[in-house]
């Protein structure tokens, strides 16, 4: 339970700010100084003028007020419209998965229905399309669980990965949603052996830099290295040392991933994180350079919608409102409940609400629609 009814609201980082600072008894300058952030821009956020756009920052904050990152973004946000509320109630029934001793009896599944369900599921995971993937969640994992319980010989093998699979799933979408707790639960239930498969340590690699714990990834990142060199894990590697400030470093983790990627596909996605790098570490301009050359069209929506938000921080902090706005409005168009959700994405909108002059209605409409207004 949240200690401050006004922090549980779905508004911008800058007001819950404010709220948990006065509840903690700090001034502005103890907060500058704990985090090392510039006075201007803490008064700038709790009174609206500021926003919050890098990991690293977010995370100071966090630290110095004793916090929960989710504490500062008031994730999981009040649902909004049928779909969010849709994919909102499927965290009490992936809990209902967590605490059940045995798989629900029923009609076994066959690997190849499995697979094919899997896949779907992780094909809706990759455009984006939060509310499907919601949707075929818990009877996923429920098969899954059946399917494994049933295996034997050399079939165990195989409903062993399909169950990780659904598993890390279930986990990236609770950690979007804001329950980290859960999502923590599943991946363990999904490891069932002494060794972590290495879909649910990249999954916490993941997890551990939306925590705010660059250092607990990194470690966490070494761990999975182990169990199989992943471009993946370059990538998420490099973030996580751009959020301690350590850009050489990302530098050389992202060139790794892009000797490690195979295709067009993990080639753009490679350069879509040298975009979040450098928009993490404050280079506004090379982020947007970035974003132009990267091959967007090889990425998928949810991917595609990650990259438009990092190119409307960019806009934004160069002062270009209005492009910035229509970079918001691509991202919506391309995986909308997957924008609602971004905590840097909304706080983005709620900035930009009152500074664009080209598309103030379409912000004014992902405001609305997103619970900011």
């Amino acid at each position: 339970m949240r200690e401050l009814d006004e922090t549980a609201v779905g508004g911008p980082v800058g007001a819950r700010l404010a709220a948990w600072r006065r509840r903690r008894g700090l001034t502005r300058d103890d907060l500058a100084s704990h985090t090392g952030l510039e006075l201007d821009y803490l008064a700038g956020l709790e009174t609206g003028r500021e926003w919050v756009d890098r990991r690293g920052p977010l995370a100071a904050l966090a630290a110095a007020m004793r916090l929960d990152v989710a504490d500062l973004t008031g994730q999981p946000y009040p649902p909004r419209g049928q779909e969010h509320a849709a994919v909102r109630t499927v965290a009490f029934h992936l809990r209902r998965s967590l605490v059940r001793r045995q798989p629900d009896r029923g009609p076994g599944v066959l690997l190849e229905e499995l697979a094919e369900r899997t896949q779907a599921a992780a094909r809706a995971g990759s455009a984006g399309d939060e509310h499907h993937l919601a949707l075929t969640l818990p009877e996923l994992i429920e098969a899954a669980d059946r399917a494994m319980a049933a295996a034997a010989g050399p079939g165990r093998d195989e409903a062993a990965r399909l169950r990780v699979d659904a598993h890390v799933l279930a986990a990236g979408l609770l950690r979007r949603l804001g329950y980290k707790d859960l999502a923590w639960m599943l991946l363990h239930r999904a490891s069932t052996g002494t060794r972590e498969p290495l879909p649910v340590l990249v999954e916490g690699v993941r997890l551990l830099i939306d925590l705010g714990l660059p250092e607990y990834a990194l470690a966490r990142a070494d761990r999975a290295e182990d169990a199989g060199a992943d471009w993946q894990l370059s990538v998420l590697a490099a973030v996580a040392q751009a959020m301690a400030g350590r850009r050489p470093e990302a530098e050389r983790l992202l060139a790794t991933a892009a000797e490690r990627a195979d295709g067009a596909r993990e080639s753009a996605l490679v350069i879509a994180a040298r975009a979040a790098v450098a928009a993490e570490v404050g280079d506004a301009a090379e982020a947007a350079d970035h974003v132009r050359v990267a091959d967007h069209a090889a990425l998928d929506g949810a991917h595609r919608s990650s990259l438009l938000v990092v190119a409307a921080a960019a806009e934004a902090r160069q002062g270009r409102a209005d492009e910035a706005a229509a970079r918001l409005v691509e991202a919506d168009a391309a995986a909308p409940l997957r924008l609602r959700l971004d905590p840097f994405a909304r706080d983005l909108v709620a900035a930009l609400n009152d500074r664009t002059t080209v598309h103030t209605a379409a912000v004014r409409d992902l405001a609305e629609r997103a619970g900011l207004r």
